[in-house]
């Protein structure tokens, strides 16, 4: 009886995780209904019969409370990135033309993306620093020759 009694409690805990179990991909929630058009370990496609707007809705709903997550709105589709450390990188949303049905696509998060970000920074800095080498060098240049000038004026008068 006792085992019976366990074995129902034990049963009572895990359906309802398994009924209410959201499939997802890399931790990011799959929308019930897809289709999977294509899967590999970095990238899932898939296609809905939902208009943009209700898949949109139902990634706002399943990513709500998330920190880190941008949403951008493109003119053929939606991106969503995570900007933090979660398996996945990013969420694209298309927007459909015509009868044809919705497409997501979810990218895992790579060290091409992280090392391109890094050495675009990188560059960056140096080019906003030459910049700023040339604009004081051309300004010292400026100054000086005015300075110059002004100082053979006044010898000029005094003289």
């Amino acid at each position: 009886m006792r085992r019976l009694i366990v074995a129902l409690i034990i049963t009572a805990i895990c359906i309802p995780s398994l009924i209410l179990a959201e499939e997802n991909f890399l931790e990011a929630p799959i929308i019930p209904g897809a289709k999977v058009v294509k899967k590999t370990e970095t990238r899932l496609e898939l296609k809905i019969n939902k208009s943009h707007d209700e898949v949109v809705a139902f990634y706002k709903s399943a990513l709500k409370g998330l920190k880190d997550v941008r949403y951008r709105e493109w003119k053929k589709a939606t991106y969503i990135e995570d900007d933090s450390n979660r398996p996945w990188h990013s969420i694209t949303i298309s927007k459909p033309e015509g009868d044809e049905g919705t497409t997501v696509v979810i990218l895992k998060d790579n060290w091409t993306w992280i090392m391109g970000t890094l050495i675009l920074r990188f560059i960056g800095v140096f080019v906003v620093l030459l910049v700023l080498f040339v604009a004081m060098s051309l300004s010292g240049a400026v100054i000086s020759r005015l300075v110059k000038r002004f100082q053979v004026k006044e010898e000029a008068s005094k003289g």
